[in-house]
């Protein structure tokens, strides 16, 4: 039998790199995005955490903006855009096989899907097949057409966005859909002292046209492997599973939060805390992410659902509930 490779720890001096560098591209992000410094760094946390996001907000608050701003903050990352229509089919987003009269044999053209950073306009108002065409790639990073199997780069990143208010001809993200995404949030209203700055900052040209990378892909990928070394006591992955266990329990929840809803709170609270400049996670932290990353995955009972009650509402009393290491 072969050796068994032990994970080395990053030593302290290239972990403080590594918090420099999410500094510098939070920084960079949030001169595009004036005052959502808050919602910037939870989504870069979740970036970093190898998950996706899910945003679901207004028109005109900065959903495509803040994809866009992420992928100029860093070099050689490639960014692709695709808008979601009723009549968008699955090999619009993952390719199709062509065939090749001069070699006389089928060959792949890879679709947008194939990048590391993709966003995904108004997700749902594609058709449920369309949307089932991400389920693969989402969670295993990988895209299989007419049987082969294709291989996502090592950076993929889904930015999906929705209106909260707009159902005509959109179709409902089902539960399995929604359950791949790491974190749903939204961005909402900046103050209007801010506001004033964007006008200001876009008097005559728009932030992104004057943004330069600020880090490299490599240091990116640095920090996804930094944030897995942020540790984790065991109280607090006892803490996550409580937490998440407890939406099981909930007379309000017909559908509840699966394993995968603790490891994405792991890994966001890891993620996070590294912005933070900790090497460790602390409670605080995982209660900050907690309403983000478990809320969207619940099916609310009818009743609870017509009397007013939400995810998000069910998760915040929850966290109320359940019982902080000390």
């Amino acid at each position: 039998m072969g050796e068994e490779q032990q994970i080395v720890p990053l030593t302290r001096p290239a972990f403080d790199e590594a918090v420099k560098t999410a500094r510098r591209l939070e920084g960079s992000v949030c001169r595009v995005l004036l005052g959502q410094e808050r919602a910037v760094r939870r989504v870069l946390a979740c970036l970093v955490s190898g998950g996706h996001l899910l945003l679901e907000d207004y028109p005109g608050t900065g959903k495509t903006t803040l994809a866009k701003a992420i992928a100029s903050s860093v070099r050689d990352v490639k960014f692709s855009r695709l808008q979601f229509t009723p009549d968008l089919l699955p090999s619009d987003v993952l390719g199709v096989s062509v065939f090749d009269q001069k070699n006389e044999a089928f060959r792949f053209l890879p679709g947008p899907v194939f990048t590391d950073i993709l966003l995904a306009d108004e997700i749902n108002r594609a058709s449920p097949r369309t949307q089932s065409a991400l389920l693969e790639s989402m969670a295993e990073r990988q895209v299989t057409v007419d049987g082969e199997q294709y291989d996502l780069a090592g950076l993929f990143f889904v930015v999906a966005t929705q209106n909260p208010v707009e159902f005509r001809g959109t179709y409902p993200l089902p539960e399995a859909q929604m359950d791949r995404f790491t974190m749903q949030c939204a961005l909402g209203y900046v103050e209007p002292a801010h506001e004033v700055a964007i006008l200001s900052d876009q008097t005559c040209d728009h932030p992104l046209d004057r943004h330069e990378p600020v880090a490299t892909r490599a240091e990116l990928m640095g920090l996804v492997s930094a944030a897995r070394d942020v540790r984790l006591t065991d109280d607090l992955k006892e803490y996550i599973v409580a937490l998440v266990a407890s939406t099981r329990e909930s007379k309000d929840v017909q559908l509840a939060a699966s394993p995968r809803a603790s490891l994405a709170l792991m890994r966001v609270a890891q993620a996070l805390s590294l912005f933070e400049g900790r090497d460790f996670v602390v409670p605080e932290t995982i209660q900050d992410v907690a309403v983000d990353v478990i809320a969207h995955r619940l099916v609310i009972e009818p009743e609870a659902k017509y009397s007013g009650r939400t995810g998000r509402l069910v998760v915040e009393e929850l966290l109320q509930k359940v019982p902080v290491p000390v």
